[in-house]
């Protein structure tokens, strides 16, 4: 799930925020209208931190992170804070990949990416 080796940059939704309202009103919004009305090709969103915990127990969230996944929004949760929280099985039960994320966002940020942090 790192950058594509090609020359296409994307945006990488960065979501790291425990806060809700930040979640439903930025980064999920975000996420799903850059894939929707086409203002980015390709869609990243990486859960990392808090909001792995946040999104494990709340069904709004994890409503709209389903409809970020049907607008074409590539999903992706930090494995080591999910495991910190306890939720790695849970998020890989909402069709989440669950995976250690320091490269991939090392990646991202060398390969030119743009990177949306909330």
């Amino acid at each position: 799930m790192a950058a594509t080796g090609d020359d296409e940059i994307g945006l990488v939704v960065l979501w790291v925020t425990r806060d809700r309202e930040a979640a439903l009103n930025m980064a999920l919004m975000y996420a799903k209208n850059s894939r929707l009305k086409g203002w980015w090709e390709q869609v990243h969103l990486l859960v990392w931190g808090p909001s792995a915990k946040a999104l494990s127990e709340d069904a709004e969230l994890q409503a709209e992170v389903a409809a970020c996944r049907e607008a074409g929004v590539e999903v992706l949760a930090c494995r080591a804070c999910a495991d910190r929280y306890g939720v790695s099985e849970t998020l890989e039960g909402l069709g989440i990949t669950v995976r250690y994320t320091g490269e991939p966002l090392t990646g991202y940020l060398k390969d030119g990416w743009k990177v949306v942090s909330v």
